[in-house]
């Protein structure tokens, strides 16, 4: 189930779903799962008769010992040994049965709950990068990275230790029951009555658990965020001299965690307890009664000491399922978590997923806004009524003071969000019914930050064409013009950039996603400009990249240094989400307005630098 941000101040703007638990009783969740997953089930019938070979195996053995007692040992005419060496023969092979059965059983089960937990893995992730920018943005990032990973684990925990033993635990107590009624019925009314009261509040103590752990994994996602914040932001903090203030901010995370947990083991532990009373009360009224019976006559000896087995093949699967309660609440709460992750309908959908995509024309790229309107969640517009031609070819500099709507411009023309108003069209197709695939294989964004994957770097070019070789590689930056600085570097192509590429300056980093920009050779690129905080030479290097990587394909560049606008075909200018000004930079700059101001202010930073 999801919830929606409503729109504060702009009406039309886009409603954000947030992701939060799916809806439903334990029963529905676990069904929903299964569907999800549905190799969990494959194969599930053979593996619940060799659960139910397990179970009855163990039933054996004590009606084998009253055999062996009251036929064997008790016998009229004294010890008959063949009838002894006959039930511990077949003791001995319900021995075996069993435990092959409980091998096989566990080994099938295994294997199916990794695939189940593979698949529901997968889909959550790709889920993931199903949602939009904004989405992802409205959501703590360690909170969606723990419904992929410890949310999960809570599902494996119980499908590999809990699923089966519940179907077990049921079947060996009404089987204990059965064989125990057999040999007297007062007995087993006693151990009935001493567990019922524990029988009655299950279903209200399940409630209360189930609670308990939804506050649980909420907390690890919490936690798991401030942890991966502080990790990534180490530089600041140190550089800020916070790690107190962050050591608190993590301590109160575990805290929270650890309080949780503490609270919802806290009622498994009481239901222990009440499961151990109860199970004690139980041996002893047998022990007790069951003596009194047999000075009656009405219980032989060996059926007495059959019963005590008995009693502890029933009390052993309440115990187990007090364990199966806890593990099984919180595995339901975690499959709330994956289930409602992936109930949440992504804002900026694929065309694909309802069969509404459409053809692309081939060629170079011509891009159109009309009427262009758009507000973030919660916000009022940043976008107004804006009519952009940009022609196939052209180079396009976008231009503006912070929160002037540039960036949101770019992030509408990469399909990163959807404008509120109006539509962008490439080709002359409107970029809502352009399929991801056809769209991220057509367009390339260039970020600021030049964000790398841990690997060689190689190995991040090649995410711009994956088939590419280990040559074509190293020739793209040629061609670009920077392999003289991929050979300086200790291992070439396949020297390790480390996590986010922090084994190589900023600027290198661009250099590097440069790369994989031109080897994903797209139609249309977009490129926020990264070169102010870089050294000349760098700055160099990236610039004669630009001119070749730009070369033949339509390009808008959101422009933070005005001489990039001064190379560009026309200047797009943004004041206050509206655009104000268009044309080329000597026609701009001539003109009274925000650009000239603009061009002005940095004249005389550049002068003074």
């Amino acid at each position: 189930m999801t919830v929606t941000v409503e729109q504060a101040t702009a009406p039309d703007a886009p409603k954000i779903e947030l992701v939060r638990e799916a809806s439903g009783g334990p029963l529905a969740i676990v069904r929903k799962g299964l569907r999800l997953s549905p190799e969990f089930t494959r194969g599930i019938g053979v593996t619940m008769v060799l659960a139910f070979i397990a179970t009855v195996g163990r039933i054996v053995i004590p009606i084998a010992v009253q055999q062996a007692v009251d036929h064997g040992f008790d016998a009229p005419g004294g010890v008959d040994i063949g009838e002894v060496r006959v039930m511990v023969g077949l003791a001995a092979l319900a021995v075996l049965a069993t435990t092959l059965a409980a091998y096989t059983m566990n080994r099938r089960l295994y294997r199916a709950s990794e695939s189940g937990l593979a698949t529901l893995r997968i889909k959550a992730f790709r889920h993931v990068h199903d949602l939009s920018v904004l989405h992802q943005q409205a959501e703590q990032r360690g909170a969606l990275v723990s419904r992929v990973t410890s949310d999960v684990d809570t599902i494996t925990n119980f499908i590999q230790e809990g699923g089966l033993v519940l179907f077990i635990s049921v079947a060996q107590m009404f089987l204990a029951t059965a064989v125990m009624g057999s040999y007297s019925w007062q007995l087993t009314l006693l151990v009935w009555l001493c567990f019922l009261p524990l029988f009655a509040a299950m279903r209200f103590l399940q409630r209360r658990t189930g609670a308990r752990y939804n506050v649980v994994r909420q907390s690890i996602g919490r936690m798991l965020s401030a942890f991966s914040e502080s990790l990534v932001g180490a530089p600041v903090v140190r550089a800020y001299g916070i790690e107190e203030r962050t050591g608190r901010r993590i301590n109160e995370a575990v805290d929270a965690t650890r309080a949780a947990q503490v609270r919802a083991q806290a009622m498994i532990v009481g239901t222990f307890s009440a499961g151990e009373v109860a199970a004690g009360l139980a041996n002893a009224g047998v022990v007790v009664l069951g003596v009194v019976l047999g000075v009656g006559g009405q219980i032989s000896a060996g059926q007495l000491i059959a019963m005590l087995f008995l009693v502890s093949l029933f009390i052993t699967p309440v115990q187990w399922g007090v364990e199966v309660l806890n593990e099984a609440q919180n595995a339901i709460s975690g499959w709330r978590r994956v289930i409602g992750l992936l109930e949440s309908e992504p804002d900026v959908p694929d065309p694909r997923d309802h069969g509404a995509a459409e053809p692309l024309p081939a060629g170079p790229v011509r891009v159109e806004f009309q009427r262009v309107g758009f507000a973030y969640p919660g916000g009022p517009p940043v976008l107004r009524d804006i009519n952009v031609l940009i022609p196939q070819r052209a180079r396009i500099a976008v231009v503006g003071e912070t929160g002037s709507g540039k960036t949101t411009f770019a992030k509408l023309l990469t399909r990163l969000m959807d404008p509120v108003e109006g539509r962008v069209l490439i080709n002359g197709v409107d970029l809502r019914r352009v399929g991801f695939d056809v769209l991220r294989r057509r367009m390339v964004m260039v970020p600021q930050d030049g964000f790398l994957f841990d690997g060689t770097i190689a190995d991040n070019v090649r995410y711009g064409a994956p088939d590419a070789t280990q040559d074509a590689v190293v020739a793209a930056f040629d061609r670009l013009g920077l392999g003289d600085w991929l050979a300086g570097l200790p291992q070439g192509s396949d020297t390790r950039v480390g996590q986010r590429g922090e084994s190589l300056s900023a600027g290198e980093r661009q250099l590097v996603a440069l790369a994989r920009a031109y080897i994903a050779d797209p139609d249309l690129l977009l490129l926020d400009e990264a070169t102010s905080a870089v050294d000349p030479a760098t700055e160099l290097r990236i610039q004669r990249a630009l001119d070749e990587l730009t070369r033949g394909r339509t390009t808008v560049v959101i422009a933070h240094r005005l001489s990039t606008a001064q190379a560009a075909d026309e200047v797009l200018v943004f004041d206050a989400g509206e655009l104000v000004q268009r044309g080329p930079h000597r026609d701009l700059v001539a003109q009274e307005g925000i650009y000239a101001g603009l061009h002005a202010s940095w004249a005389r930073q550049a002068q003074a630098a």
